[in-house]
């Protein structure tokens, strides 16, 4: 029985990253780059605590290399400034052995009059070096790039061996929740084998690690329509150097789902040609006919960005998918789905959730359910809850359904009885505000307040009740304001 772990989002930032170091050390074992051997040599940890890393990697993910802090962990007994000149020695003499490093450094201490570190302290400092520091110090950006660098020059042998991922702004001009002309944004996650589309963002936000996640956790999973079969976990996601892609929590997601991350160097876009030949079948062959393209002079009837997804959908699915790609001679979702390979998914989507589902808002559990965004949300579970604090995590593009959490473990699915049947985009909700904003406005602006009938109903009782009083009483004329 597998042993149950917390969740990696339980553990320090200090823990996760150190777990991902590790990681780093046996990465190349991993990927079939290097033996244990050579690793062990040129990172001075024993064959035998590699063997164990791996082993737990293996069976948990990132979070079995996670281990409680020592309070000595990672500090060497050495003043800072022997230290620094340890490691000046070890890059500026790269055919010295430790010994002779060890040497020049006693020597250093005794003129300076520092304490002297053993030759066991140097050695140690000496393999805390990354071998690519050393390899950039001693061979050049050059050698170093070759080493580390060289990445993927070749076609992916089967599907979700490679993914591509990246972000355009679209050339066309759309309605946005509020009615106003602006330019969408699109993310897309493309298999490098079939060139299949495994999932997509349309958002008039810039790119961030947000829309990031959300698309991986799209491109994942399986989808609802069951003509779009792309799913799995990828080996490779191949992306550039945005900061979104290289977020700190992308790089721990990636490490846990055991996705290697790689990233095209900066300047040198090695291999992005293929998504760029996408985002031109999106012109050429979709937006180049839509209201509002940038190069239609037909814009008075734009589209919203409902409408703008919906078609984009249709359009990936039905036409581009089926599409012969000019390179691989296929059509993308043939090639994906003929090949003969069962795709790798995650445990649960539950676990996917908790790791991609980056949008998460703490609510309370009500006798009536969880309330968000002015929608009510139940499940049988809640009712154990109530009073207490949950975490939701949700896709903004289907708030029809809410993941629920607590204490950071999944508790339920809770549902919108009112939109259950629709999936129903966080935008819709806005834009329905917006529209009843207007009415409301609208009505206030040509009626009069319920104070104002208020006041007009009394002050028409008072003068009818005047007149009557002065008729019988008195034939002078009496005002209001008497």
């Amino acid at each position: 029985m597998k042993k149950e772990l917390p969740p990696l989002t339980s553990y320090s930032e200090d823990q996760r990253q150190k777990a991902m170091n590790k990681y780093k050390l046996i990465s190349p074992y991993l990927n079939h780059e290097k033996n244990l051997k050579t690793i062990a040599e040129e990172s001075g940890v024993s064959k035998r605590t590699l063997q164990y890393w791996i082993g737990k990697y293996q069976q948990f993910g990132l979070i079995g290399l996670i281990r409680k802090n020592r309070t000595d962990s990672g500090i060497f007994k050495v003043e800072k400034e022997v230290q620094e000149e340890i490691k000046n020695l070890i890059i500026s003499h790269k055919r010295n052995s430790v010994t002779s490093i060890h040497r020049k450094i006693c020597e250093i201490c005794k003129k300076n009059k520092w304490k002297q570190p053993s030759y066991y302290q140097v050695y140690a400092i000496s393999k805390s070096l990354s071998p690519g520091l050393k390899k950039l110090a001693y061979e050049g950006k050059k050698e170093y790039q070759n080493t580390y660098d060289l990445i993927h020059r070749r076609e992916a042998n089967y599907p979700n061996e490679i993914w591509q991922a990246d972000h355009t702004p679209l050339d066309i001009i759309v309605l946005n929740e509020k009615g106003k002309p602006e330019r969408p944004w699109l993310t897309i996650i493309l298999d490098d084998y079939s060139r299949a589309v495994a999932g997509y963002f349309l958002t008039f936000q810039d790119p961030s690690a947000i829309q990031t996640s959300l698309v991986l956790h799209q491109a994942i999973w399986r989808k609802r329509n069951p003509d779009w079969q792309i799913c799995g976990i990828p080996e490779k996601f191949y992306t550039d150097h945005g900061s979104d892609f290289t977020s700190n929590h992308l790089e721990q997601v990636a490490i846990d789902l055991k996705i290697n991350l790689v990233f095209s160097t900066v300047g040198v876009p090695r291999g992005r040609g293929k998504i760029e030949r996408f985002f031109s079948t999106i012109n050429q062959l979709f937006l180049q006919d839509l209201p509002g393209y940038f190069g239609n002079q037909n814009n008075t009837a734009l589209l919203t960005f409902k409408e703008l997804d919906d078609k984009l959908s249709n359009f990936i699915i039905y036409n581009y998918h089926h599409r012969v790609h000019g390179t691989t001679k296929k059509e993308p979702i043939k090639s994906w789905s003929n090949s003969g390979f069962l795709p790798n998914m995650p445990a649960s989507l539950e676990s996917l959730d908790l790791l991609l589902l980056n949008v998460a808002k703490p609510r309370k559990v009500h006798s009536d359910g969880i309330h968000f965004q002015g929608l009510r949300y139940i499940d049988t579970n809640l009712a154990a809850y109530i009073g207490e604090t949950v975490i939701i995590r949700y896709d903004p593009r289907d708030i029809a359904e809410i993941r629920v959490f607590y204490q950071d473990k999944y508790l339920c699915t809770a549902v919108s009885p009112e939109i259950s049947d629709y999936q129903v985009d966080l935008k819709d909700i806005v834009s329905a505000r917006n529209k009843v904003r207007k009415k409301l406005k609208k009505q206030l602006d040509t009626g009069k307040t319920v104070a104002e009938e208020i006041a007009l109903s009394k002050q028409k009782d008072f003068e009818n009740q005047s007149n009557k009083s002065d008729s019988k009483k008195s034939k002078l004329k009496r005002y209001f304001n008497e």
